[in-house]
């Protein structure tokens, strides 16, 4: 999947939307174009970050990170996610309820609506580009969603709830439109820094396992443990430890019981065996640790 092809593009559409938005936001008055304009431009850092994270994470290994720097994409997503919509969130909440408590009447609603009317089209084309890689590269959304794809499972996600905000947007001003009521104007604004809060918060929880340290899936534990066990020198799986180093990236430890009889050179050559299958049949295991046990 062209994660930078993504990542550019969500950038680039965030930022012009996000200018356009609080143009309007400003010569009308409307809370809840501002809180479009607010949640696009949340967006924007947001993705930026996912970025650098991106960036980051293509670091070689060191001295002082033998693995490598694949959990940096896990951190800025985390930090993307928890900081980024929960700050915006709550600010996009206080003025909605400065509307509702103090409404005034917004102006240029006309406007205002094909501008949302342009987010939420927006909104949309982003989740076409992730269905498009995703159908590109013969992968269903199912394992993508299970996947450690976080950045770009950020970016959908973003764009899926950026399209329920931009639906409820719109239909919020075309009530404030006939009822000429600021209150709804802010009762709307209220509920997408609401939707803003929880997006941040679902987000983090998110990454939030794969900072701990999560292991692989069971379906790619158990190619691994296929492999090792179609080996006639194997005797038994005593155990399997594995985590994700990043999203194409794990960790595996496994402490096997080789048949009695195997030399030392002998059980030397099976490793080597085992650790070329192994990475053939699941790629993202990029560093195995084989243990012989008696």
């Amino acid at each position: 999947m062209r994660t930078g092809f993504l990542l550019t593009t969500s950038i680039l559409l965030d930022a012009v939307l996000s200018v356009v938005n609080f143009l309007v936001a400003i010569d009308g008055g409307s809370r809840i174009v501002l809180s479009q304009a607010v949640y696009v431009a949340a967006d924007m850092v947001g993705i930026a970050m996912l970025s650098w994270g991106f960036l980051a994470s293509r670091r070689p290994p060191d001295i002082d990170h033998p693995f490598g720097y694949g959990k940096e994409r896990f951190f800025w997503a985390f930090t993307a996610s928890l900081v980024t919509f929960s700050l915006a969130g709550l600010g996009v909440f206080i003025t909605g309820l400065e509307q509702t408590v103090a409404p005034h009447p917004p102006g240029q609603i006309g406007l205002a609506l094909v501008v949302v009317g342009a987010t939420l089209a927006a909104s949309l084309v982003g989740v076409y580009l992730v269905l498009r890689e995703l159908r590109a590269g013969q992968r269903s959304v199912q394992s993508f969603l299970e996947s450690a794809q976080l950045s770009i499972k950020t970016v959908f996600y973003q764009d899926i709830v950026s399209s329920v905000g931009s639906a409820l947007a719109f239909g919020g001003l075309l009530l404030v439109d006939r009822t000429d009521n600021g209150v709804v104007d802010g009762i709307f604004a209220c509920g997408l820094g609401l939707l803003m809060l929880l997006t941040g918060f679902i987000l983090a929880a998110e990454s939030r396992s794969l900072l701990v340290g999560q292991s692989i899936s069971r379906q790619e534990a158990g190619r691994v443990l296929a492999v090792v066990e179609r080996d006639p020198r194997v005797r038994s799986v005593r155990g399997i430890q594995s985590m994700l180093l990043g999203p194409d990236d794990a960790l595996v430890a496994l402490r096997l019981n080789f048949q009695d009889g195997l030399t030392t050179d002998e059980i030397e050559r099976v490793i080597d065996d085992l650790s070329a299958a192994v990475r053939r049949e699941t790629p993202v295991v990029r560093h195995l640790v084989i243990e012989p046990e008696s």
